[in-house]
């Protein structure tokens, strides 16, 4: 039977432009996590958890959710990798335990920010990295006049930053586009620059279009950070798939309609 999806995890049966921006959203951080210990602070159906065990020493997933927790485990195994039910405001964990903390798109489904950061800020260690990301309210939710209901705190883009900056003495802020299947994070002060460059159009005219950045991701330490360079993912496998899912739904309406059809013929017939 086809899962029904929430809406609230992403989980890998979706296959949309949820996928590409999580997904690049891990990519980054392959650059901070290499032979190091990780934690994955809302962990979810798990994947990127086992993405990052391929090149980290250990990974840690911890998510609220039991049977999120239990579904993981048994279908991401690995020596270097577990997962573990826990509240991203009272971490499971010894004190100065991680190298690195990933915590994407965990922030706006919690009202008590202060303690989450404090938390995460316990179990690293003393030079170690959170790499952080949450939805910008003005262009996710204000401008869009969108309301997911998963969310329940969100935050703009100068509380972000300023929260961050109340626990660690380095912050660095990243911007994530989409583009028909391209995402693109890019340091914050890149921001008008690569808007004002991208284009649209056909054989009768081209225009600039606009381009508002939904998310936002921070690398975040108490020692000194190496800046990322802008970076893009291509997300066209992705599109496939999800366009294949698309068509595979209505050849399956046409076919059913197909079978059905005579039927309800003849069911008019005998009225």
């Amino acid at each position: 039977m086809k899962k029904k999806w929430s809406g609230e995890r992403l989980e890998t049966f979706i296959y949309s432009r949820d996928t590409i921006e999580h997904l690049h959203r891990y990519a980054i951080a392959f650059d901070f996590i290499k032979g190091k210990n990780i934690l994955d602070i809302a962990s979810g159906e798990g994947y990127g958890s086992h993405l990052m065990s391929k090149i980290a020493a250990n990974v840690s997933g911890v998510d609220i959710d039991n049977e999120s927790v239990n579904n993981a485990n048994k279908k991401y195994k690995a020596d270097n990798l577990i997962y573990i039910q826990g509240s991203a405001t009272q971490i499971p964990f010894e004190d100065y335990e991680f190298d690195v903390v990933v915590s994407f798109e965990t922030i706006e489904h919690l009202t008590d920010h202060e303690t989450m950061i404090s938390e995460i800020k316990r179990v690293l260690k003393k030079d170690g990295i959170l790499i952080i990301s949450t939805p910008d309210k003005k262009y996710y939710s204000d401008l869009r006049n969108f309301n997911n209901q998963f969310h329940v705190k969100e935050l703009y883009k100068d509380e972000f930053q300023n929260l961050l900056k109340k626990y660690f003495h380095y912050c660095d802020l990243y911007i994530q586009l989409y583009l028909k299947g391209i995402s693109i994070i890019s340091p914050e002060n890149l921001e008008s620059k690569i808007q004002d460059n991208i284009f649209s159009g056909d054989y009768n005219n081209v225009v600039k279009i606009n381009l508002n950045p939904l998310y936002l991701v921070a690398v975040v330490s108490n020692a000194q950070l190496n800046k990322i360079q802008p970076s893009f993912f291509d997300g066209s496998n992705v599109i496939l798939k999800e366009a294949y899912a698309e068509m595979q739904k209505n050849i399956t309406y046409k076919v059913g309609d197909f079978i059905l059809k005579p039927i309800k013929i003849l069911k008019n017939i005998l009225k």
